[in-house]
């Protein structure tokens, strides 16, 4: 699933989130396969059209207009129009999307796998994946109370995120190794700036909810159209299975085996300890940038859109920076220690800050460190990838779970360390959970550099 819109941080949407030409004019030198790939029948060995890459880039970039919109905005606005003064029920909404998608996210990549139809594997599950999300956001337009609003965004995480994660899925199938990096540069860049797009859009229509959500929602249904009808994908309708599908043959997809594939689960495991660290770091922002400056939180808000603006462009900086390299200099491992280190270096400036001026100055840093590990990073799980040719769909969807859990779990385990030391007047102790978070991230980086079949 790689970066789906439910795993998106806080702070900075990546990504995670991450077509046969002419042969590459760079390949990683051979090595011994430990992650179980296929061989000849792997992603292409050639590289793929502009035209591929392009439209995998606008295709991105309008799922993110779509989908990261309501995040950002219209279903705060809707919430407050349904339920004022009970913010809470965001929090219910947005965690009862993600969990939904946590649940069927290995079966859709496993039922996307096994597809066989003439519009070949992925395609029908980002047609139909569209459709459900126009859907989604009519029904979050016209939703009559927070109920039905939640649902609404359960929809949208089932249809906007079966579009993306096909769109990824894609990615896995046909990137070749000499693009990897390039490509997840540029998807990147784009789903950094399809929310300010997505804002924009939605902040002159707040007096009319449907154009709210369904402005929004054509840009990405344009761009993925764009997509599924000029990108071509072979028939699959031919394609044979060795075993059934039953119930206790689904459920055995939402795992695997360590042993059997050790490079990819070293990539799980690294991208789970960043986004572990990335998620001390962001989820209290407000109150730690409050407590540090000694004004009130909401006196903290543009400071914090300021820094959001230019984090954009840090975190693009990272990611097309650290991705066009990592192909150059065919080498991932040391692209993905560096956005790490990058990150806890900004992260511990942050937290001894004693002026805005170094609060800047951490913050943006760590967005160049979050830039770069979620591209380079996205480029090094598609490199080990197991089963490419069968099972693509269902290990990017249990790649998901390394974002999507440390999301979930660091929130609680936060005012742990922010108890420690903490004062009788109140003060928390940000700063010890923000030097825990960034040495959590360079553990990440570091497992790594353990990974044996890339460079």
């Amino acid at each position: 699933m790689a970066k789906q819109p439910s795993d998106v941080p806080a702070a900075s949407p990546i990504p995670p989130q991450p077509i046969p030409s002419t042969p590459p004019t760079a390949t990683f030198p051979p090595v011994e396969d430990v992650n179980g790939a296929s061989g000849a029948g792997s992603p292409a060995e050639e590289k793929v059209s502009s035209l591929y890459i392009w439209l995998q880039v606008l295709g991105q970039f309008g799922v993110f207009v779509a989908f990261i919109t309501p995040i950002a905005i219209s279903l705060s606005i809707r919430l407050s129009e349904l339920a004022p003064g009970r913010e809470e029920y965001l929090g219910y909404i947005t965690g009862s999307g993600a969990l939904v998608v946590m649940l069927t996210g290995p079966l859709l990549g496993t039922l996307s796998d096994r597809t066989r139809t003439r519009l070949g594997r992925r395609r029908p599950f980002m047609i139909v994946g569209m459709l459900l999300g126009v859907i989604s956001l009519i029904v979050m337009a016209l939703a009559p109370n927070p109920i039905i609003l939640g649902a609404g965004w359960i929809l949208a995480q089932l249809g906007w995120g079966q579009v993306l994660g096909n769109l990824q899925i894609s990615m896995a199938d046909r990137l070749p190794e000499s693009q990897r990096g390039k490509v997840a540069g540029l998807t990147g860049f784009a789903t950094q700036i399809a929310p300010v797009f997505g804002v924009v859009i939605a902040g002159t229509l707040t007096g009319n909810s449907l154009l709210m959500f369904l402005l929004p929602g054509a840009v990405g249904v344009l761009f993925v159209t764009l997509f599924v009808f000029l990108i071509h994908e072979e028939d699959s309708r031919g394609r044979t299975f060795d075993e059934k599908l039953s119930v206790k043959n689904i459920l055995s997809k939402y795992v695997f085996n360590p042993r059997r594939y050790p490079d990819f689960s070293l990539v799980w495991l690294g991208r789970f300890l960043f986004y572990f660290g990335l998620t001390l770091n962001t989820t209290f922002t407000a109150f730690f940038f409050a407590s540090r400056l000694g004004v009130p939180v909401t006196e903290v808000a543009p400071i914090i859109a300021t820094l959001g603006l230019f984090g954009i462009f840090a975190t693009t900086l990272g990611a097309i920076g650290g991705g066009f390299l990592s192909d150059k200099l065919r080498r991932r491992r040391v692209f993905v220690l560096t956005g790490a280190v990058l990150f806890a270096a900004g992260a511990i400036t942050t937290a001894l800050a004693p002026d805005v001026t170094l609060l800047y100055v951490g913050s943006l840093t760590t967005s160049v460190g979050i830039g770069m590990f979620a591209a380079v990073d996205q480029a090094l799980l598609l490199d080990v990838l197991p089963e490419k040719d069968t099972s693509a769909g269902r290990f990017m969807s249990i790649t998901g779970f390394a974002v999507s859990i440390p999301q979930a779990a660091a929130p609680f385990l936060a005012p742990v360390f922010l108890a420690i030391g903490a004062t009788a007047a109140g003060d928390k102790n940000y700063t010890l959970l923000y030097i825990i978070a960034g040495a959590i991230t360079i553990v990440g980086g570091l497992v790594v550099l353990r990974v044996r079949s890339v460079r």
